[in-house]
C-alpha cells in the first residue's frame, strides 16, 4: 500500500502496570484495589474480596512478572522495532498507602531503570499516570475519588514523578479511559464501600445518590488531571500531555429517529463529556441537561472552572477495540462489548469474547474526534483477545491477529488521508498479560506469548508469535508492508 504515515510516527505497543508487573508486595509497594480482585471469565465476573479462600486466585498479584523481567521484555519490544512504549506507573510503588509525604526511593529507582533502558534502545515512553491504579488505603480510609483530598495525594505523587523523570519522559497521559467513570463500572473507584463479594464490573441500575457519587469522583479526576498538566508544564516546558478515552463507537441499530437520537446521546456522554472537559476546558452544554434529568448534583470549588480552562491537554489518546449498536427498544437491548451497553451489529463478526471486529469504525471514530477537537491523536490501545496455542513446532501461529491488525492499520492510513493528524499507534498487549475485565491469561492480546495459564502456572517463558515478525516488518516499512 502507498505509505501515508508520517515519518516520525510512533509505532509501539502498550501495557499497564497492574496487568503485567506483579510483585504486588515487593520493594515497599502497597496494595491496590486490583490486588484484591479475583480471576473470572467471560461468563463469571471478577469479585473484590479480601478472603483468601481455597481456589481463589488474585491474578494481578503476580501477573507476568514484568517487574522482574522488564529488561527482557523491553529488549523484545526493541527487537520488534518499537519507536514508543505506552506503559503505566504503579502509584503504590511510590506511595504505598497513597497519602504519605515522602516517596519510596525503591519505586523511583525502578522506573528510572525502565526509562533509561528505553532511552538506550531508542524507545519513547508514553506514560500513564493512573491506569486504574487506586491505592486500596485511599478507598478504604478516604472513600476514593469522591473525596477531594485525594486530589492532593495525587498531585503529590505526580510531582515526585515529574521531578524524577523530567529528562527521561516527554509524553504523559493523566487518567486511563477516564470516560469509564460515566458508566456504573466506575463506582468501584469512586468511593463506593468495598465489601467482599462486590462485582468488579457492574452495569446495574443505580440510585441518583450512587450516580452523583460517581460523577463527583469524575469531577475530582478532571481537576486532578488539569492540575497535573499545569504542574508538569511548570516543571518542564517540553512535556506533552494527553487525555485517554475508551473509544465508544456507537451506531443506531435502525434508522428510526429515536435510535439515532439515543445514539447521539450515548456518544455525547460516553465520549464527548470527558474529552470536552479535558480538551476544551469546560463541561459541554448537554451535560447540564443530563445531570438534571438524572438528579446528579456535583459540588465544584470556586477555582475549579479556571483550573479546567488552564489545564487542557495537548493531544487526544484513546483505545479502540469494537463498536456497538444502540436502540431504544428494550426487547433487543442487551450487554455486549467492552464494559458498554449495546447491541451486536448484525453486519459484523465477533471475537470469542463477543467483541465485534469493526476496522471501519476506527476510521469513523478518528474522523469524528479530529473534526471536533483538531489536535493530534494517538491510538494507545487496539487489539484482538484470542485463545493462542503453542504448536508442535514451538511457535504461535496467530494469523487471525495479523488479519485484525492489518485491517485496522489500513483504516488508520485512510483516516490520515482524510486529514486526521494521527501521530502514534501502540496496540494493546504487545505482550500477553492479565485481562482487566476477566482476569484471564487465556484471553491473549500480545505479539509475545507468555507461558502462564489462568492460575498463574507455567514457565513464564516468552515466545515470539507470528504477529511479532509481521509487526516488525510493518514498523520497518512505516506502515507500508502489511502482507
Amino acid at each position: 500500500m502507498k505509505n501515508s504515515f508520517p515519518k516520525e510516527f510512533l509505532w509501539g505497543g502498550a501495557t499497564a502496570a497492574n496487568q503485567c508487573e506483579g510483585a504486588w508486595n515487593v520493594d515497599g509497594r502497597g496494595p491496590t484495589v486490583f490486588d484484591y480482585i479475583t480471576s473470572g471469565s467471560h461468563t463469571r465476573p471478577r469479585i473484590f474480596t479480601r478472603k483468601q479462600e481455597p481456589g481463589v486466585h488474585y491474578p494481578n498479584r503476580q501477573a507476568i512478572h514484568h517487574y522482574e523481567r522488564y529488561e527482557e521484555d523491553i529488549r523484545l519490544f526493541a527487537e520488534m522495532g518499537f519507536k514508543s512504549y505506552r506503559m503505566s506507573l504503579s502509584w503504590t510503588r511510590f506511595f504505598p498507602k497513597g497519602d504519605e509525604v515522602e516517596a519510596n526511593p525503591l519505586g523511583i529507582e525502578h522506573y528510572r531503570k525502565v526509562f533509561v533502558l528505553c532511552g538506550e534502545l531508542g524507545i519513547e515512553p508514553i506514560v500513564t499516570l493512573n491506569h486504574f491504579e487506586m491505592p486500596l488505603y485511599l478507598v478504604e480510609e478516604y472513600h476514593g475519588w469522591s473525596n477531594p483530598i485525594v486530589i492532593e495525594f495525587f498531585i503529590n505523587y505526580v510531582r515526585v514523578v515529574f521531578d524524577a523523570y523530567k529528562d527521561l519522559v516527554k509524553y504523559w497521559l493523566t487518567f486511563n479511559e477516564i470516560n469509564m467513570m460515566t458508566l456504573p463500572f466506575g463506582s468501584l473507584l469512586a468511593g463506593k464501600k468495598l465489601e467482599d463479594g462486590v462485582s468488579f464490573i457492574s452495569m446495574k441500575e443505580e440510585t441518583s445518590e450512587e450516580k452523583t457519587l460517581r460523577f463527583q469522583a469524575l469531577h475530582h479526576q478532571f481537576i486532578a488531571s488539569a492540575r497535573a498538566v499545569n504542574l508538569g508544564r511548570m516543571i518542564h516546558d517540553g512535556f506533552q500531555f494527553g487525555c485517554m478515552m475508551n473509544g465508544m463507537m456507537y451506531y443506531p441499530y435502525t434508522s428510526h429517529p429515536d435510535d439515532v437520537l439515543e445514539t447521539q446521546k450515548r456518544t455525547n456522554i460516553g465520549n464527548f463529556l470527558c474529552a470536552d472537559v479535558q480538551v476544551r476546558g469546560s463541561y459541554p452544554g448537554f451535560a447540564k441537561r443530563y445531570f438534571l434529568e438524572n438528579d446528579i448534583k456535583i459540588e465544584q470549588g470556586e477555582k475549579d472552572e479556571q483550573i479546567l480552562k488552564n489545564g487542557t491537554v495537548d493531544f487526544y489518546a484513546f483505545s479502540y477495540y469494537a463498536s456497538n449498536c444502540i436502540s431504544v427498544d428494550p426487547s433487543i437491548n442487551k450487554m455486549t462489548g467492552n464494559f458498554s451497553m449495546g447491541i451486536q451489529n448484525p453486519h459484523l463478526k465477533a471475537s470469542d469474547w463477543g467483541w465485534v471486529v469493526d476496522p471501519t469504525g476506527l476510521r469513523v471514530y478518528l474522523n469524528m474526534v479530529y473534526d471536533r477537537y483538531q489536535i493530534p491523536i494517538m491510538i494507545v490501545e487496539n487489539g484482538l483477545g484470542a485463545v493462542d496455542e503453542v504448536s508442535e513446532d514451538g511457535h504461535v501461529h496467530d494469523d487471525y491477529r495479523i488479519d485484525y491488525m492489518r485491517l485496522h492499520i489500513q483504516q488508520m492510513a485512510e483516516a490520515i488521508k482524510d486529514g486526521v493528524d494521527l501521530i502514534g499507534f501502540t496496540p494493546w498487549g504487545c505482550i500477553d498479560l492479565v485481562s482487566a475485565g476477566t482476569g484471564e491469561m487465556k484471553k491473549r492480546y500480545g505479539m509475545i506469548y507468555v507461558d502462564n495459564d489462568d492460575m498463574g502456572e507455567g514457565t513464564g517463558n516468552r515466545i515470539r508469535k507470528d504477529s511479532f515478525y509481521w509487526y516488525k516488518k510493518v514498523i520497518e516499512s512505516n506502515g507500508a508492508h502489511l502482507e
